[in-house]
């Protein structure tokens, strides 16, 4: 089936509808209807609100973003996703993590153990990728890779979505994946990743649309691995696909305060990001 090229930098009210015409086809193809999930979702962080209440970067006072730079650490994911990150700098992470508050430390589901360890009884959250980065491995493998960063202590699961399978059409194969990994614990936070960059708008909205079919509670723009990373136009059509109340993770290229506003102002509730620390000094 074939829609209209979506382009969102402003969504007009026949744009709208063309979402909702393919959200509902989506629906069709896999058997499952939106109201039919039934997921406990985030609430929105305090600092979020109070971004969306200033509206734009020329309503932001200096004292304003001062205060909001000593809150902004609880939307951030501490990330270290490098292949050659070592027990060291995992450790450097963690001691970050929790000398900042940020929300979670994000790593590979190899180094879940450790980090789990380091930040033991504290109010830093453990975030283990999935699939990373590409997505494209067995669903098997991947289902396996979810559990076992589960039984290690992970407290949020970021999946990468099978690319290909979007690409040709695959949907159920995409929905029943993330459904397995959805359904292993009520308690596990499960955001998937889209990687925006490798997708037409058209398939945006279908991935992120089953992401919640699925039962996820965050979508994510993008691995930072890709060709490009979050996107202002990406995040209100993600937006505008999942509604209000399902989280959107903005990552891939949030180097500054300023990038991050942008992003929550789109509908961004959670950052991603290496560059947290110098996020969090302005």
């Amino acid at each position: 089936m074939d829609f209209l090229n979506l382009n969102v930098g402003r969504l007009n009210k026949m744009k709208i509808k063309e979402i909702n015409k393919i959200k509902e086809y989506v629906s069709k193809q896999i058997g499952v209807k939106e109201d039919e999930c039934n997921v406990e979702y985030e609430k929105i962080p305090e600092v979020v609100k109070e971004i969306r209440n200033i509206k734009s970067k020329e309503n932001l006072t200096k004292e304003k973003r001062i205060e909001l730079l000593r809150i902004v650490p609880s939307i951030i994911d501490h990330t270290l996703l490098k292949a050659f990150a070592s027990k060291e700098d995992i450790k450097k992470l963690c001691d970050e993590a929790i000398s900042y508050n940020f929300y979670s430390a994000c790593v590979n589901s190899s180094n879940v153990k450790l980090v789990k360890k380091l930040v033991m009884d504290k109010k830093v959250k453990v975030s283990s990728t999935v699939g990373f980065p590409l997505g494209a491995v067995a669903m098997k493998a991947k289902i396996f890779e979810a559990r076992c960063a589960i039984e290690d202590g992970a407290d949020e699961l970021d999946v990468v979505l099978n690319i290909g399978k979007i690409k040709d059409s695959e949907y159920s194969y995409v929905y029943d994946e993330l459904k397995e990994i959805t359904s292993m614990n009520k308690n596990i936070t499960v955001k998937v990743i889209i990687e925006n960059c490798y997708l037409t708008d058209e398939e945006k909205v279908k991935a992120s649309y089953i992401a919640k079919l699925s039962g996820a509670h965050f979508v994510k723009t993008s691995t930072g691995f890709g060709s490009y990373g979050a996107k202002v136009e990406d995040i209100k059509l993600m937006r505008e696909t999942i509604g209000d109340e399902m989280g959107i993770k903005a990552a891939g290229g949030i180097k500054s305060f300023d990038i991050l506003f942008d992003m929550v102002i789109a509908g961004a509730t959670r950052i991603g990001t290496s560059s947290s620390i110098n996020i969090v000094k302005g």
